[in-house]
């Protein structure tokens, strides 16, 4: 299945498949320099790494080096990201190379910034191997790094030349990394469609099991749903910024408990729910849409409680350096009801305090 992200003369193409790695055809339509550096992390080398180079060995890449990361979130750093640049000029990498980011976000998002700025701008390919990365963060051109102020505060807006899903590597993954990746899945049917969010309800058991035909659905409808986002608002200055619905607050707790101890798809999940209790507070949405979201969020064993240590004073102060903000005043992704998502900046303080400090969503 192939899907592209319409860019003009920088579209992609978005290949979703099962075994796809293992397709020489693929990998030689989406690598085509003969200068190549695979970026990835140490969890991911010892499962895909090797296989990945005998492949493109295969196809006849003459020079393929390899850059291997230390994994997680709280790597996600400016030292991080200099650990690629020093691999690309130790082996000599000029503009013609081509980087390959195999991993999750974090590996693509180091990737995709060190791709941007390494000689001002070289090619990269995204091949994501978790399902959070394949539904979401691997399509788009978002790149960049966290600061201990803020998640993802530095970095450039940076297409890749395309995008290769292999729904086999999630077979590796965690049933948490599992439930990561379904908090973004169930972001795209609140913000534009509550037919798939019916979808997901009806599906939760065979998602989280990974049944082949209903992942490879979830990740083409989300991937499809970015990819009309992204071709509309390439550089989030409008319909873009609906993509952020739950992650004001899902950022927040990341940033205050510590990258790497929420996986970020536990924190928008989290978000999401707060950001229904929001809407329905300030009276666009039903009670019983909150519980319906909440409900969800737990059948796909995503966190509904803000963490203990969290006060309304924490959220306030991480959120008031969020990226969202405009000339000082907060903006939310809200819901007009489920499946319809808008910008808001004008949020009385006391109603946003009602869901900080809330004991209980929809309540």
């Amino acid at each position: 299945m192939s899907l592209k992200v319409g860019l003009g003369n920088r579209s992609y193409p978005i290949h979703i498949g099962h075994d796809l790695l293992s397709d020489t055809n693929q990998l030689k339509n989406a690598i085509t320099s003969q200068q190549v550096m695979v970026v990835t992390n140490k969890t991911i080398a010892d499962i895909y790494l090797q296989p990945l180079l005998n492949k493109l060995s295969e196809i006849g890449i003459k020079t393929l080096d390899t850059c291997i990361l230390p994994d997680g979130e709280s790597y996600k750093t400016f030292d991080t990201v200099n650990q690629i640049f020093t691999a690309l000029l130790e082996k000599g990498h000029n503009r013609q190379t081509q980087l390959v980011a195999l991993g999750g976000g974090v590996i693509g998002d180091m990737t995709g910034f060190a791709a941007a700025t390494y000689q001002r701008g070289v090619d990269f390919v995204q091949i994501p191997t978790t399902l959070l990365s394949q539904v979401d963060s691997s399509v788009g051109g978002k790149t960049g790094v966290n600061h201990p102020l803020g998640k993802n505060m530095i970095g450039a807006f940076y297409q890749p030349k395309s995008v290769l899903i292999d729904t086999k590597s999630l077979e590796t993954l965690p049933e948490r990394e599992i439930s990561a990746g379904m908090a973004e899945v169930v972001k795209y049917a609140l913000l534009g469609d509550e037919s798939f969010l019916g979808w997901i309800e009806a599906h939760a058991e065979k998602l989280m099991s990974l049944d082949g035909p209903s992942i490879s659905h979830a990740i083409a409808r989300s991937c499809r749903m970015k990819a009309e986002i992204v071709a509309e608002d390439e550089r989030e200055s409008g319909v873009r910024a609906l993509l952020n619905l739950g992650h004001t607050f899902g950022h927040a707790v990341e940033s205050h408990l510590g990258y790497g101890q929420w996986l970020h798809g536990e924190a928008v999940g989290l978000g999401l729910l707060m950001a229904a209790d929001l809407s329905w507070r300030l009276g666009y949405i039903e009670q019983a849409e909150v519980k319906r979201i909440e409900i969800l969020l737990e059948a796909l064993k995503l966190p509904t409680v803000i963490p203990a240590e969290m006060t309304e004073e924490h959220f306030m102060s991480y959120m008031a350096r969020d990226k969202k903000v405009v000339h000082q005043r907060l903006r939310f992704i809200l819901l007009k009801s489920v499946g319809d998502a808008f910008i808001a900046d004008d949020v009385p303080l006391e109603t946003l305090k009602e869901t900080l400090n809330a004991q209980k969503f929809g309540a």
